[in-house]
């Protein structure tokens, strides 16, 4: 979502402990289901993968509560102030989530029904590590940055233009897409691009209404939207 420069007030503490509760079930319920899906322990790039996935959550979660407590509040809030068509766009996401990761184990972990090539698990390798480190410049410039879709009022949400914003109205949808789709190849599975594909195109949709909703409540949104014309892909759309 596209935020503001300011600093929110404080927000309610999230603890160290707490972080690493969750992301330790997180981990071990992300192991879980694709070590189940696979019918194997041994699957090296579900290993990988989680590992991977598990790091760059430690190390958000630890520079968070260091410089961006209002940004982690925000990110684990319950569904408060949330347009409809939210939560249901999330229920949907989650689901085909589940499914993508459910249907890489069991295609390249145990049936190997389409398995895909060294060099196309490389290649997701190397869009993962791209679309991470243009989902954290995102998240270091838009303090505001938000699980759900939410006019902020309560933090004093403003439109900004920095870093990735100046390219794009959405760089974190952006960044997600490529990072849900490399998930698949990385994992080895082309049976997984289905569902990756179709959680492309719901946050094309979430982007298309998410910007509708900006532009009608956010001040200041339609001037930005006016100088920054594209949404996601630059010269595109």
């Amino acid at each position: 979502m596209t935020v503001a420069d300011p600093k929110p007030p404080a927000p309610r503490h999230i603890s160290p402990a707490a972080l690493l509760l969750r992301l330790l079930a997180l981990l071990a319920f992300l192991i879980g289901l694709l070590l189940l899906s696979a019918g194997r322990p041994d699957w090296l790039q579900a290993w990988a993968f989680s590992l991977a996935f598990g790091a760059f959550l430690a190390f958000y979660g630890l520079w968070a509560v260091r410089n961006d407590p209002g940004q982690l509040a925000e990110r684990s809030r319950r569904k408060e102030n949330v347009k409809s068509w939210d939560r249901a766009i999330l229920s949907v996401y989650t689901v085909l989530l589940l499914v993508m990761l459910v249907l890489a184990g069991l295609d390249a972990g145990r049936f190997r029904w389409a398995p895909l090539s060294p060099l196309l698990q490389t290649a997701g390798w190397v869009a993962g590590v791209l679309a991470g480190a243009w989902i954290w410049w995102t998240t270091v410039v838009n303090t505001f940055l938000s699980r759900w879709v939410r006019i902020q009022d309560d933090r004093g949400q403003r439109v900004v233009t920095r870093g990735p914003y100046r390219l794009v109205r959405h760089p974190m949808y952006l960044g997600v897409i490529v990072f849900i789709l490399s998930v698949a190849l990385v994992l080895g599975s082309g049976w997984a691009l289905a569902p990756a594909a179709l959680i492309g195109a719901l946050f094309v949709l979430r982007t298309a209404l998410e910007d509708k909703t900006l532009q009608t409540e956010l001040p200041g949104y339609k001037d930005y939207a006016a100088r920054v014309r594209y949404r996601l892909l630059p010269g595109i759309w």
